[in-house]
């Protein structure tokens, strides 16, 4: 495993971070806190420092429980990353993957940071992330002013913004990198969509703002395992994707064969090195369901690096949309 530190701060990050919601939201499966903490022990073992939760991770803050759970006996070993933005104060009844509704309100805030701080069992949280913020969330003084205040109490080491839930959020997230003093930014980013990400590095680089990438694999597409007749649970959340995103999704895959042959790595591995090509690029999160996957990227960290030609190649892929407008024009 490597280690990169976000940029203005003294925070080092293992590159392959575990992020709690695959074991602990239910919506990549069910697991018994039982089995979630052996899967998180297991990463801290396989060299993974930085771990990744929210309060809406599972009922009742489970998602932060859950990694004190795993790692309370540890804790100085590895990097705390949690969020404040959605209402835990208000009975939430959602259906289906329904969004929780927000509330920015600094008093508000600072107690979700405090409930954070008792389910974590520390008595500080590495970097605070506002989670899914809106436009008018971003150009909130107070809410800026009271991270920069909890990182003065020691509450804090840094203060940051993930962006979802889905990709985009393009003016989100340029404004608020362009407009507000960032530590991190957590974005969605992979070989297959690559935009916003790019404008997002682009302006984080003028910055020197570390980024954290999530749905590296492009929900599971870069993981080499779908075929054109793989099918979802009906509570999966791809389930409610039109079939054209796993079609064209693999006939792009199918022009990535130059990145995995001769080399000994999966496409899976391969994805998560065209991200780390990047050097803002602190951490990637792939989603990790069982043991198997843990090694297979957990592994991809310490693995050959892509090369320019490869980068190159790849922009030209996606540039030209992998080919496939051309196809349609020719069928």
């Amino acid at each position: 495993m490597r280690y990169r530190t976000f940029p203005g701060t003294d925070i080092t990050a293992s590159e392959i971070g575990f992020g709690a919601w695959t074991v602990t939201a239910g919506w990549w499966g069910d697991y018994t806190d039982d089995q979630a903490v052996a899967l998180i022990r297991k990463a801290l073992d396989r060299g993974i420092t930085f771990f990744d939760t929210a309060p809406t991770y599972g009922a009742d803050g489970r998602g932060e429980t859950i990694i004190a759970k795993a790692l309370r006996d540890r804790r100085d070993e590895v990097v705390y990353s949690t969020k404040i933005g959605y209402d835990t104060e208000i009975e939430w009844k959602p259906e289906g993957h329904q969004e929780r509704p927000h509330n920015l309100d600094p008093a508000v805030l600072r107690r979700s940071v405090e409930s954070s701080l008792r389910r974590l069992e520390t008595d500080r949280i590495d970097l605070l992330q506002l989670h899914n913020p809106r436009m008018e969330h971003l150009q909130r003084d107070d809410v800026w002013e009271l991270g920069e205040a909890l990182k003065a109490e020691g509450k804090i080491r840094a203060f940051g913004a993930a962006l979802g839930p889905a990709i985009g959020w393009r003016d989100e997230g340029v404004w608020g990198l362009q407009n507000r003093r960032m530590d991190a930014l957590f974005i969605i980013h992979n070989l297959l969509e690559q935009d916003p990400g790019r404008e997002f590095i682009e302006e984080a680089r003028k910055r020197n703002v570390g980024v954290m990438v999530r749905v590296p694999h492009s929900s599971g597409l870069l993981e080499g395992k779908y075929t054109k007749d793989t099918t979802f649970d009906a509570n999966d959340h791809r389930s409610h994707r039109k079939r054209e995103w796993l079609v064209n999704g693999l006939r792009k895959l199918s022009k990535l064969d130059f990145l995995t042959e001769d080399r000994g790595i999966t496409i899976g591995q391969a994805a998560l090195k065209w991200l780390l090509a990047e050097p803002l690029v602190v951490t990637v999160l792939p989603n990790i369901y069982d043991d198997a996957q843990l090694v297979e990227f957990a592994d991809a960290s310490g693995g050959p690096d892509l090369t320019d030609d490869d980068l190159s190649r790849v922009a030209g892929l996606y540039d030209d949309d992998f080919g496939l407008a051309h196809a349609a024009a020719d069928a």
